[in-house]
């Protein structure tokens, strides 16, 4: 399944209101959300039937877009049923989904102001965000070219497309050389985050992790800053200079795709998965559960 291109896979995307055959969820060439990025997006992970934190990502979908000067035409009680829905047409128990809202093609311009704003959700199956064998003895991360904007130069705090485009060239350049993924910096030369997780550190038994002031305070971060707590662990969210990178003993990255995800490398820097890295992912496996069992309920 995960080699066969993602337009021409079988079963239904949720697109506009109906299920429509997947094949059939099609945009024109000249949509505005394709040439200047007014599209927002969120990614979710179903485990055994049940969408985690699916408010929480639905909330943030409608908070990004209204950053970029939009409105989705559903509520957030929509939206989360159109996931729901979505994922039981594609039968899937654990997989995941991609809900996206963008400007469609009325006019072509910078200006858009009549556009509809479309919306689609799509599901699949998606296992794991890295390759296995590199996850259990800690993946290998570049040091990224491109740095994460200042708040004054672009919505940093939407889960907009256009913010990607940055990640995608700088995976691309660490995938090139062998790496799993990469570790960018911010505007003003701190540690920030990979390509598409959250970054936590570990040195003598204390947690630290970058303060989320350029960059999103992930639904998987903070669920991990509370497990982290809930265990007792002395966690600091501070700015870290990249000189700092050789002090650490663990590190991992934390994000809906990646879950929790030990580090082994950052560019010339060696990490050692540890017992932190260990514990905390086995109670985010555990919370993810712990949330559906409560769902299921309820």
């Amino acid at each position: 399944m995960a080699d066969i291109p993602f337009d021409q896979r079988d079963g239904f995307i949720w697109f506009n209101g109906e299920l429509i055959p997947w094949a059939d969820a099609k945009i024109h060439l000249l949509t505005h959300g394709l040439h200047y990025a007014s599209c927002v997006f969120e990614g979710c992970r179903a485990y055994n039937g049940e969408i985690f934190k699916l408010r929480e990502h639905t909330e943030r979908l409608v908070n990004s877009a209204d950053i970029l000067g939009f409105k989705i035409p559903y509520s957030v009680e929509e939206i989360d049923e159109a996931c729901r829905a979505e994922l039981k047409a594609q039968g899937l128990t654990d997989g995941y989904l991609r809900p996206v809202a963008w400007r469609g093609s009325e006019g072509l311009g910078v200006s858009a102001q009549k556009n509809r704003i479309n919306l689609a959700v799509a599901a699949w199956e998606w296992p794991s965000y890295f390759d296995p064998e590199q996850r259990k003895k800690g993946i290998r991360l570049d040091m990224a070219k491109y740095r994460r904007p200042s708040p004054e130069t672009a919505p940093s705090h939407a889960k907009a497309s256009g913010l990607y485009m940055i990640c995608t060239i700088s995976k691309h350049a660490a995938e090139d050389k062998g790496y799993a993924d990469a570790m960018m910096l911010d505007y003003r030369g701190y540690v920030a985050e990979a390509t598409g997780a959250n970054i936590f550190f570990v040195k003598d038994g204390v947690i630290h992790t970058p303060v989320a002031d350029c960059f999103l305070n992930g639904i998987t971060r903070k669920t991990v800053i509370t497990l982290a707590e809930q265990r007792g662990y002395q966690l600091i969210e501070r700015h870290i200079l990249p000189e700092e990178l050789p002090t650490f003993q663990e590190c991992f990255i934390v994000g809906t795709a990646a879950e929790v995800t030990p580090v082994g490398e950052i560019g010339p820097h060696k990490y050692t998965p540890g017992s932190i890295s260990a514990t905390l992912y086995d109670d985010y496996m555990a919370e993810v559960r712990r949330e559906i069992r409560v769902h299921a309920n309820a």
